[in-house]
């Protein structure tokens, strides 16, 4: 029904869309409105008053023009705001006060222009971070390189590990950056499947296992059974990118000799998993942030790209779950992340 009415509507004829102004229009508007009046009074009585009526007019287009200006010009200072716009200043904002359609829009627009103005300053952030931490890796790389190739540095193995550290850090931008981009453009296809969450946080266990003896980390893992009823239907994959940047940021942030705890438990209608290292921990005031795009905080040297976190989030919430800091206990040290999933 409603299409049919659309098609209608488009139908009808729009005499005034020659017209610039839209105070002309309404000029036009009343005179015509006026005119028809006249029109039926001088066909059911037979004569019209001159006087009163050239009167009625000029004061009828007087008052229309003087009540318009309210009217119009909330769409001119959108217009000269989307002017403004174009040439990449968002700070201008229109007057909305009036509580028709025009104020509705103006509203709306008020919205849209503080919408762009923080999407344009993500932009911006995201290149200059991204710049920044491709840099890093870049300079490092060039740096072991050139030093090999003038005879400064040999290519023994600790050489060579450091710079496919490097290659990996790269690698690991650039993925992120990819899954960030299918995070804006909300292409994200979800292959669920009902497995159990223990056989997939041995599996993340046992890589981070191997991944701690390659970078020379010292840390024990210590990974608490689940129950045997701990069952989710997720997406496996996506999932162990989960767990697997958590206990990967664990183990970064844990002192040699440190343990990364690794607990589950099932609670009615859910599985919550905990991430808990013994590093220096998150500020309260900051626990929030880091879920936040490009928030590193204080990292040690070789830290992430403060990417990790975000996707982490982003990819719990597909799975209807919920990932967060939880309060440590005073006497022990250090971060833990829980990860709330339906079960």
């Amino acid at each position: 029904m409603n299409a049919k009415l659309k098609r209608v509507a488009d139908l009808l004829p729009r005499p005034l869309d020659p017209l610039r102004s839209i105070k002309l229009k309404l000029a036009v508007l009343l005179l015509a409105s006026a005119c028809a009046g006249l029109g039926v009074f001088w066909i059911g009585i037979g004569w019209i008053p001159p006087n009163t009526t050239y009167i009625a007019l000029t004061v009828g287009l007087l008052t229309s023009q003087v009540l318009a200006h309210g009217v119009t010009r909330p769409l001119r200072e959108m217009t000269a705001a989307a002017r403004a716009m174009a040439r990449g200043d968002y700070s201008t904002r229109v007057r909305a006060t009036s509580k028709d359609e025009v104020g509705q829009l103006a509203v709306a627009f008020n919205q849209m222009v503080g919408e762009l103005a923080a999407a344009d300053q993500q932009r911006r952030e995201l290149i200059a971070n991204v710049s920044h931490e491709l840099r890093t890796p870049i300079s490092a790389l060039q740096a072991m390189l050139e030093n090999i190739v003038d005879g400064v540095a040999e290519p023994d193995p600790a050489t060579l590990r450091t710079a496919l550290a490097q290659t990996e850090r790269l690698g690991r931008l650039v993925t992120e950056l990819l899954d960030i981009s299918r995070l804006d453009a909300g292409v994200v296809p979800l292959d669920r499947e009902l497995f159990h969450v223990e056989d997939l946080l041995h599996e993340v266990v046992a890589e981070a296992e191997v991944k701690a003896q390659a970078t020379g980390h010292k840390v024990d893992y210590l990974s608490c059974s689940f129950p045997e009823n701990a069952l989710v239907r997720a997406d496996r994959a996506r999932l162990h990118h989960v767990l697997s940047n958590l206990v990967d940021n664990a183990t970064r942030h844990s002192p040699d000799g440190g343990t990364v705890t690794i607990v589950g438990r099932r609670e009615p209608g859910r599985v919550m998993i905990e991430v808990a290292d013994e590093g220096p921990g998150i500020p309260h005031e900051e626990r929030e942030r880091v879920f936040e795009r490009f928030t590193r905080g204080a990292r040690p040297s070789g830290g992430g790209t403060g990417l990790g976190l975000a996707i982490a989030q982003w990819l719990t919430q597909l799975h209807d779950g919920t990932i967060a800091v939880v309060e440590q206990p005073d006497d022990l040290p250090g971060c833990r992340i829980r990860v709330t999933l339906p079960a």
